[in-house]
């Protein structure tokens, strides 16, 4: 990528485990440093990579002193900072606003009459306009109908961070381009990474991790309201790519979806790993959690395609073996990472 070579980029949230794979992946392209901002609320600095084109600063880009870091020589930046997790969002609202929206709308004001920027790239949800059903479901597009019943905060600041994104694009022409996210796995993301955020959610992130771990281990994988729901899961590498597409081929203003496009039951991405793994302990069956309506939901891939040129290319077969993979490999770090918070989960 002829675009970022000798350029100077920032990623807020670069040390995450998507941050962490879009740095390994840019500094494939040779730019000239790239600076970091992470608070590693949800991230460790093991994730990165020694590279003296890194330059790493620790804190919140809600911060003044830091936001003052942040000058207008830069040319690429991508948001992808956030308070992770619906569940830790409605254990914590007020954290959540303080780590979602009020970041998102302090970094843009701090940027908006930056000169030299070519492109920010902000990272929203596909779960901010999914329809809410467990019902026939279809893809969903870009330019779905935003529905006033959110499941939790997370998923209110997400949508308002978009509210924020075109208001400054329309405003101040700061050239903004959303990507949306559907259920992002592989290897990188670390069971328990970062401090304590008040629920179990800290250590069993996300799906896809929490049932590699458990079935490496030979644990039974707890599924919830017999596995109904479903996602779109896209590998890590795939997203990379999106978002990368989304700097040098996005337009300002607009949003895009980052997807696989392949609906998977929840029961079926279980059945998966277990095979995989050769696990034998099976399915633990759990009742719906109370606070998720979100059901069946995938995304539509068609303007991605047509706009960006860009299609996931992993399998999700193949993207489980190297997960699982990297998962047994680095198992040290992650159990490292979930014993920080042995206490809080007794």
């Amino acid at each position: 990528m002829k675009e970022f070579k000798g350029k100077r980029i920032v990623i807020v949230g670069g040390a995450g485990f998507v941050g962490s794979n879009l740095v390994r992946k840019l500094l494939g392209y040779g730019p000239r440093s790239i600076m970091i901002i992470d608070n590693l609320l949800s991230a460790e600095r093991e994730n990165l990579p020694d590279d003296s084109r890194i330059f790493f600063i620790k804190g919140s880009i809600a911060s003044d002193d830091i936001l003052r870091k942040v000058k207008d020589n830069i040319d690429y930046l991508f948001h992808l900072a956030t308070y992770h997790g619906n569940q830790s969002s409605i254990c914590n609202p007020l954290v959540d606003h303080e780590n979602n929206t009020l970041t998102t709308l302090k970094l843009f004001e701090r940027i908006k009459s930056f000169r030299n920027i070519k492109k920010v790239v902000y990272s929203s949800a596909g779960c901010t306009v999914a329809r809410k059903t467990f019902g026939n479901t279809r893809p969903t597009t870009e330019d779905e109908p935003i529905e006033i019943d959110p499941d939790s905060p997370y998923s209110i600041s997400k949508i308002i961070g978009e509210f924020y994104a075109v208001y400054y694009h329309k405003q101040h022409q700061l050239p903004v381009v959303r990507a949306r996210f559907q259920n992002v796995y592989g290897p990188g993301e670390i069971l328990g990474a970062g401090r304590w955020r008040g629920t179990p959610a800290t250590v069993w992130r996300n799906v896809t991790p929490t049932f590699i771990y458990r079935a490496i281990n030979k644990m039974p994988l707890p599924v919830e309201n017999k596995g109904l729901a479903s996602r779109d899961f896209i590998y890590v590498d795939d997203i990379c790519s999106g978002l990368i597409a989304c700097a040098v081929k996005g337009q300002p203003g607009d949003v895009y979806n980052l997807a696989s496009g392949r609906e998977t039951a929840i029961l079926e991405l279980a059945k998966t790993i277990n095979k995989l793994t050769s696990n034998p302990a099976g399915i633990e069956n759990r009742p719906k959690r109370s606070w998720d309506h979100s059901g069946r939901r995938f995304g539509s891939t068609v303007k991605s395609q047509r706009k960006l040129g860009f299609k996931a290319r992993t399998n999700l077969h193949d993207g489980l073996v190297r997960t699982i993979a990297w998962t047994g490999q680095n198992m040290k770090l992650i159990q490292k990472c979930m014993d920080k918070h042995k206490r809080h989960l007794k």
